[in-house]
């Protein structure tokens, strides 16, 4: 590697002491600009989180409830089927007929 000396000897460029404190401002310029970028993204990605957080949360809730109600669902059908006896199988044949009757008059006049 060559080495500048004093005085500009044997064609050697020697920078100057302002020459390398622009350089200098000119990279700290850079540098401000790149860490402004950088504080604007991680406080858009924390805002982001925060969002996504709620939402989460709102949906926890939402699958309690939904698990809460297919829990008493679940006691109600269980109660029924205990009291049940010919009537709540002639009610089930009934329905399950309806239901395969609809479905062929949706496909059959479709």
């Amino acid at each position: 590697m060559r080495r500048a000396h004093a005085g500009n000897e044997g064609g050697y460029y020697q920078p100057t002491a302002q020459m390398l404190e622009s350089e200098n401002d000119r990279m700290e310029q850079e540098l401000s600009g790149k860490v402004k970028a950088l504080k604007s993204l991680s406080i858009d990605i924390g805002n982001e989180v925060r969002e996504q957080n709620k939402f989460l949360g709102e949906m926890d809730e939402d699958y309690d409830k939904s698990g809460n109600l297919l829990l008493a669902t679940m006691g109600r059908l269980k109660a029924i089927t205990k009291s049940g006896g010919p009537k709540l199988w002639c009610y089930m044949l009934l329905f399950c007929l309806f239901v395969f009757f609809l479905i062929w008059v949706i496909v059959r006049f479709r």
